[in-house]
């Protein structure tokens, strides 16, 4: 399925129905009193998330939403059939924004959550409504209120207990793929993923959540390689889980450098809590693995795990971690 995390769409509520005009007729009554009934109301635009979706492709290709108008009122006093309210649902995770794309309205975090962004029309009144000791025959009526219309945006943050990061080919999508029943697209050559990747992973009857966040290289703060389109899907996670390819010429430098986006970004980035690992172990004997973290050991205080996605057994041993840094 392809993946869109923004759309712009237009929203036009159902208008209420009409009011009804009319009198009684009935066989040796001459004069029968007002009888016009009401119209219904129109339908409301509504938003659900739903837990089931991962995308926003939908909104690509119709991206206009009306719902159905009120019926008019008619004699005898019946009231015109209210407009279905129209449903459009979300992956949680979405924000909805006004036609600035910058004041936001409603943020889904929850499965199942509503929101109502365009009220539909009340029904008009029906002559019935206007009879009085003065006027037993009111011809009044009104209209139907318009349904509110307008252009929103829909963003899509991905949620995730873990977020998996790091430069372009560091394995992060073989990663996800071994850890989780996720197929994401895995070649060898930079930016293979161009769109995040949801999976879940389970260990000791718990379970949680990953996104793998496409490459990022230096600069993508200001958009470099779409960075500035990935960044955002970090917002969310509660761990990041740093990637790091052992074949780095400067493990230190490629380390520093994704902290460095993440800060110039949003600096809260930079301080969620991190799991670094040190990958592709399998390429590499005890010696030279030992030369190439040197540096990086004395460099850097936060605690690391040196990894191959290949082994059953290191795998075994991120689940665990994960799992664990997860629920702190």
């Amino acid at each position: 399925m392809k993946f869109l995390d923004q759309a712009k769409i237009y929203i036009k509520a159902g208008n209420g129905g009409s009011g009804s005009a009319s009198f009684r007729r009935e066989k040796f009554i001459e004069f029968g009193g007002p009888d016009g009934g009401d119209g219904g109301n129109g339908g409301s635009v509504i938003v659900e998330s739903d837990r089931n979706l991962n995308t926003l492709i939908d909104f690509r290709y119709a991206q206009h939403f009306k719902a159905p108008h009120g019926k008019p009122g008619s004699k005898r006093n019946r009231t015109g059939a209210n407009g279905e309210d129209l449903i459009l649902k979300v992956p949680v995770g979405t924000q909805i924004f006004e036609e600035d794309n910058n004041t936001l309205i409603y943020d889904f975090t929850k499965n199942k959550e509503r929101h109502l962004v365009g009220a539909g029309g009340k029904g008009g009144l029906g002559n019935v409504r206007f009879k009085s000791s003065t006027n037993r025959a009111p011809k009044k009526k009104t209209g139907g209120k318009l349904g509110e219309e307008f252009w929103i945006w829909l963003q899509l943050k991905v949620i995730a207990d873990i977020g998996i990061i790091g430069k372009p080919n560091a394995g992060k999508s073989s990663l996800l793929a071994a850890l989780t029943r996720a197929k994401p697209k895995i070649a060898n050559y930079p930016f293979t993923t161009i769109n995040p990747n949801l999976g879940v992973t389970y260990y000791d009857g718990k379970e949680v959540t990953l996104a793998d966040i496409p490459g990022l290289v230096e600069g993508a703060h200001k958009g470099v390689g779409l960075g500035d389109k990935f960044l955002r899907h970090i917002e969310r996670c509660k761990v990041l889980l740093h990637l790091i390819d052992l074949k780095e010429n400067n493990l230190v430098g490629a380390y520093k450098q994704i902290l460095k986006e993440l800060a110039s970004y949003d600096k809260r980035l930079s301080t969620k809590k991190e799991i670094i690992f040190l990958n592709k172990s399998d390429l590499f004997n005890d010696e030279e693995i030992k030369k190439k973290v040197h540096e990086f050991k004395k460099k850097i205080k936060s605690n690391y795990e040196i990894i191959s996605v290949f082994s059953k057994k290191d795998i075994q041993k991120i689940k665990k971690l994960l799992i664990k840094y997860a629920s702190q």
